[in-house]
């Protein structure tokens, strides 16, 4: 809640220019800190259903190999094939939360 409070009273600052006009510079910096916000929500709730999903993989081949040892090698190889395609969620998180930032096609429109 801070880090919320703190983006939005500071992002201003960082864009004001003596020629700038009050109304663009505020838009500016209310696109950009909402920008942040999103960036960090996205990647909050990206990271989180993986870091689920991945603790029941885990959880669920140690219970695997407990019940039967002799297959740990196949239960091992699932069990890192899926971990794999489960982190694949968090970067396309990332990717979309570094789009938001460096990429916002909504500055455009604010900007001109």
């Amino acid at each position: 809640m801070v880090t919320l409070v703190v983006s939005l009273l500071s992002v201003s600052f960082a864009f004001a220019s003596e020629g700038a006009a009050s109304g663009d510079v505020s838009a500016k910096a209310l696109v950009l800190a909402c920008s942040v916000i999103a960036a960090g929500i996205s990647m909050g709730v990206g990271a989180f259903g993986p870091g689920l999903g991945m603790g029941q993989a885990t959880g669920g081949a140690t219970n695997a190999v407990g019940r039967n040892p002799d297959a740990q090698g196949k239960i091992m190889l699932t069990m890192l094939v899926g971990m794999a395609m489960t982190e694949s969620i968090a970067i396309y998180a990332l990717v979309i939360s570094l789009a938001i930032l460096y990429a916002n096609p909504l500055l455009k429109y604010i900007v001109g």
